[in-house]
């Protein structure tokens, strides 16, 4: 099985060269790895003591991020050396101060993870959230080097469930201690005879709760002390279900896509061509936003410290393949509103639960939760609190985890 598995990464990295002759982010993929032994070797020369940290993505990062700052101050005699699989995470936090080495994850093939590890010489090994790399996994075990998983969270949907998962069981058994998110998750573990495990919560909250609001001239001259909300990572189809209630409400928008690439944001204006879009680069101290009703974020990195400006937040990507960050918006006690696709979200389930969460499945459905928040102050307050509360109620996962590890 192990064969047909490492056969499969070389198909995937394959596929991966096939696409970028168009894709860019595939072409990405391709070149962060071209040197990507030759860089660790130069800069794990004389380096005894790392610790290996990987993420899929700049989400996974942001999850794991609080736990790499504590270990970085606690424990400096460590190298911190960071990988990222993907060009999004990577290409964003390429110059992360708190880590010593940051690079791209090579593909998964035995020979690439028997060279990794004997090159990297990691003392402990911590994956964030997602991936289960196999090659890397068994190495590691053979080498007894400790490997931990943070945030882990598990479905029965899962291969590792399923009646075919025999092979994948015994490869995620070989992992030293998983933290699990939640309750779920760690019977799902037990219920397949995996008993290194326990539930530390999520290492999200510590990193969201440490948000500083970011003072911004042009959104505060865009707000101009009036109701504003905020959609956050959206899609087309979040656009298109918004446009009823935004064209129908003399409340201002920030939106700030998910992606944005020149046809989308052109797209947008087009959705929204009656409510005077302006872009946010092109906002300076002579531009006059009186009849502006729709701010559109056409730069990265900032949506994550703005929600502040907003009374309600609108997160996302649950008309696709899954909501993206709430919490980022949580941390700020705003009332938050998505797509139908959130299951996989305990801490979307957490706050439906609670009344300060709410998913929507039509414009209809849309604009009679977004009146029912606007017309009732006291349910919107009470939605607020209770945000900001969970928020709060959660932290401490990061910190928990770095005692366990090190038994300090």
């Amino acid at each position: 099985m192990r064969i047909l598995y490492d056969f499969s990464i070389r198909c995937y990295s394959f596929a991966i060269h096939i696409a970028s002759c168009k894709s860019k982010k595939a072409k990405l993929w391709l070149q962060g790895r071209k040197n990507v032994f030759h860089d660790l070797r130069s800069k794990c020369k004389d380096k005894d003591n790392i610790i290996w940290f990987h993420c899929a993505s700049l989400g996974e990062f942001e999850q794991g991020r609080s736990l790499i700052e504590i270990i970085k101050k606690e424990k400096p005699e460590f190298t911190l050396l960071l990988t990222f699989f993907s060009p999004s995470g990577y290409e964003i936090r390429k110059n992360y101060a708190s880590a010593d080495i940051i690079t791209y994850l090579p593909a998964d093939t035995i020979h690439n993870a028997k060279k990794f590890l004997s090159i990297v010489k990691p003392k402990y090994i911590f994956f964030i959230k997602y991936e289960y790399w196999f090659n890397y996994i068994n190495e590691a075990y053979n080498q007894h080097i400790p490997f931990y998983v943070v945030s882990a969270i598990f479905r029965e949907n899962q291969r590792f469930f399923a009646w075919y998962g025999k092979w994948f069981r015994k490869e995620l058994s070989k992992i030293t201690y998983f933290f699990t998110q939640n309750e779920t998750s760690k019977r799902l573990l037990n219920d397949i005879n995996i008993s290194q495990c326990e539930v530390f919560g999520d290492t999200r909250l510590d990193t969201v709760s440490e948000l500083v609001p970011l003072k911004d001239p042009r959104i505060e001259k865009f707000c101009a002390d009036k109701r504003t909300f905020i959609a956050g990572s959206t899609w087309l189809e979040d656009e298109k279900i918004l446009e009823t209630f935004i064209k129908n409400h003399d409340i201002k928008w920030i939106i700030a896509p998910h992606e944005i690439d020149e046809a989308h944001l052109q797209q947008i204006k087009s959705i929204y061509r009656d409510c005077a879009c302006v872009f946010y680069t092109d906002v300076d101290e002579n531009t006059d936003l009186n009849s502006s009703k729709i701010m559109i974020i056409n730069v990265i990195g900032i949506l994550r410290k703005i929600y502040h400006y907003g009374e309600i937040a609108y997160i996302g990507g649950g008309f696709g393949k899954g909501i993206h960050n709430i919490l980022e918006a949580a941390t700020f006690g705003k009332p938050i509103v998505f797509g139908p696709n959130y299951h996989r979200f305990k801490e979307a389930c957490d706050l439906i639960e609670k009344e300060a969460a709410f998913p929507v499945h039509t414009d209809k459905e849309l604009c009679e939760t977004m009146d029912k928040l606007i017309q009732n102050p006291l349910f919107l307050s009470t939605a607020s609190h209770t945000v900001k509360e969970y928020i709060d109620s959660q932290k401490g996962a990061s910190q928990k985890i770095v005692t366990f590890v090190f038994k300090k």
